[in-house]
């Protein structure tokens, strides 16, 4: 072990105590009652048995992309994950998934391996350092460095240089995500386009599209279904609005039954009526949007009015809705890219955008990413 590693190891050891009473206490929410245990107390999250290719991602998304590789591959996977959500998912596709546990443990967990595979950005120093040192095959997909995020990774250089000294191979989205990641010290980078467009958007059933021009406000936040009503309009078409937490749904259903008090408009929510016969519907069912996606003529993307860093515009583009967002889109640079025709606009401008929807293009995918360049690596191990 180098003198960092040996110093990184005590820093971690030192963060470790330190936040113990805190992880104690949020470990008895619900919420955080299984995956902080098993993560920062290894309870039943023991090391993996068998060896074989182990990807690690971080949350839902990320799972969601490995698919098409783990179809591919055709043999039993290893899955680490850091979120609840990605743990629930990942299940569907392994029956091997853990909680990554904190850095200091990773030297006691981790097992020999076929080859490690980490998506995007989850630059963990001793996941990759104990990984090598255990001779495991390790790549970095999918790679990326967001324009928000690419001045705190270069503060931090000299940690990522590090990092990157045991990785053997990048798999990058774009040119500027390469040019990034070699800045920071990476090496063997092959740019392969961004793999979640690999796996194309399905729908679960086929609704009917009920006649007029239809739009949906899809994954929104606080404050932005506020915003959307205020923009609508009868004469423009069905508006159906789906927020993004479910926690939400009868809060949102409260905000709209206000708004159309005094107003010629219809309204039910779809969970009570599962048709699109009103002008507005409340989608406060889960699993819903790819459906209402393919019979919309238009969606207004959430999570970019308000700070959030916007959501995925991948689904509507494949379904060649119009796409209207706002301008926080910094979390999603790199799948807009992807996206041809598409308008972001400001909280202010929304209404005079909406009200010319009819004139603006639909969206289509272009430049969409490629799995084999991963597939053949990983069969030559």
């Amino acid at each position: 072990m180098s003198l960092f590693s040996f110093f990184y190891y005590i820093l971690s050891l030192l963060v470790y105590l330190l936040a113990l009473p805190y992880l104690i206490y949020k470990s008895k929410s619900l919420k955080y009652s299984i995956a902080i245990p098993a993560k920062f107390f290894l309870k039943n999250n023991p090391c993996f048995e068998k060896s074989a290719v182990w990807f690690h991602c971080c949350s839902f998304g990320e799972i969601k992309a490995i698919k098409p590789i783990i179809d591919e591959l055709n043999e039993e996977v290893n899955i680490s994950v850091m979120t609840n959500t990605g743990f629930e998912e990942a299940r569907k596709l392994s029956s091997n998934v853990r909680y990554l546990p904190y850095e200091l443990f990773l030297p006691f967990w981790i097992s020999k391996q076929k080859a490690l595979l980490v998506m995007e950005a989850e630059l963990w120093y001793m996941l990759f350092l104990v990984a090598k040192a255990k001779g495991i095959k390790t790549y970095l997909i999918n790679a990326r460095i967001s324009d928000r995020s690419y001045a705190s990774y270069m503060r931090f250089a000299f940690l990522y240089k590090r990092v990157f000294q045991h990785i053997d191979k990048v798999y990058a989205q774009s040119a500027l995500d390469k040019e990034r990641l070699e800045n920071l010290g990476a090496h063997h980078v092959e740019i392969i386009g961004n793999i979640k467009l690999a796996q194309r958007p399905k729908i679960t059933k086929k609704l009917d599209k009920p006649d007029g021009f239809i739009i949906t406000a899809g994954s929104t936040h606080e404050k932005e279904e506020a915003l959307i009503l205020d923009a609508y309009e009868k004469t423009l078409g069905k508006l159906i609005i789906v927020p993004r937490h479910p926690e939400r749904f009868d809060k949102v259903d409260v905000l709209i039954q206000n708004y159309i008090k005094n107003k010629a408009l219809t309204y039910h929510r779809y969970s009570q009526q599962e048709d699109f016969k009103s002008d507005i519907i409340l989608v406060d069912k889960m699993g819903e949007l790819n459906n209402i996606y393919a019979i919309s003529d238009c969606v207004i993307l959430g999570g970019a009015f308000e700070k959030v860093g916007g959501h995925n515009p991948i689904e509507p583009a494949f379904f060649q809705c119009r796409i209207i967002s706002g301008e926080h889109i910094f979390n999603q640079k790199p799948l807009f890219a992807s996206v041809s025709h598409y308008t972001l606009t400001s909280n202010e401008n929304l209404k005079s955008v909406l009200h010319n929807v009819q004139q603006l293009e639909k969206s289509n995918l272009i430049d969409i990413g490629t799995i084999e360049p991963i597939i053949k690596e990983i069969h030559g191990i």
